[in-house]
C-alpha cells in the first residue's frame, strides 16, 4: 500500500495548493479539513481524483452470487 501523502504549495502570491496522495474516497476531505484549520483559511476550489470517484463507486456496489443470495 503507497503512502499517504499531503502535498502543499505556497505560492509567491500567499495562495495555497495542495493535493492528496494515496488517499481513496473521502478520506482526503479530512485532510484538507485539518489543513484548512491550521492556516485559518478556506478551500476556495476543488477536485476529485480518479480514485475518489473509482472507490465511491465500489462502496455502491453489492456482490451477489448467481442465485442472488449474497
Amino acid at each position: 500500500m503507497a503512502d499517504k501523502q499531503l502535498i502543499v504549495q505556497v505560492r509567491p502570491d500567499g495562495t495555497v495548493h495542495a493535493e492528496t496522495i494515496g488517499m481513496h474516497g473521502e478520506e482526503c476531505l479530512d485532510y484538507i479539513a485539518v489543513l484548512e484549520n491550521m492556516l485559518d483559511a478556506e478551500t476556495t476550489a476543488s477536485s476529485f481524483t480518479d480514485a475518489y470517484h473509482q472507490v465511491a463507486a465500489e462502496e455502491n456496489t453489492t456482490a451477489r452470487n448467481w442465485d442472488g443470495t449474497r
